[in-house]
């Protein structure tokens, strides 16, 4: 499968899905992985590892953790290179009062949204796609 790196392609085929469970943000300060966690991203920066995994499995390892996030993954597999996609959808909910954290993997786009506004930034996520559509 072809990345797409055309904007108008991009926003059209979203796809947005929600995927089901509470996720959060937390940080291992010593910069190791802690056993028996799974996180879905990590990042690491001087003040440590940052993980963003599911609640329960912060909450079982002991890890402080903040932003009760629901996370989305937008199905459109989108090129690295390609220029306005993360602009246009923070827009989108930006516009809807929605905060967003966005991370890029290889094929898509994730984006970490409160978690008790996760299904309205879909319904958003796919009005812009229909917009786009007919724009």
């Amino acid at each position: 499968m072809t990345a797409e790196s055309g904007l108008r392609v991009l926003l059209s085929n979203l796809r947005p899905e929600l995927h089901p469970g509470r996720y959060v943000y937390a940080t291992a300060t010593d910069g190791a992985l802690p056993d028996a966690v799974a996180p879905i991203v990590t990042v690491r920066e001087t003040e440590g590892l940052t993980l963003v995994l599911p609640e329960a499995q912060a909450a079982a390892a002991g890890l402080l953790h903040t932003y009760v996030a629901g996370w989305i993954t937008l199905r459109v597999h989108s090129a690295l290179e390609a220029v306005g996609l993360t602009a246009a959808v923070s827009l989108a909910l930006t516009d809807a009062g929605i905060s967003c954290n966005v991370v890029a993997g290889f094929h898509h786009d994730h984006l970490f949204v409160p978690y008790e506004r996760a299904a309205e930034a879909v319904a958003v996520l796919e009005r812009l796609a229909a917009e786009s559509h007919t724009g």
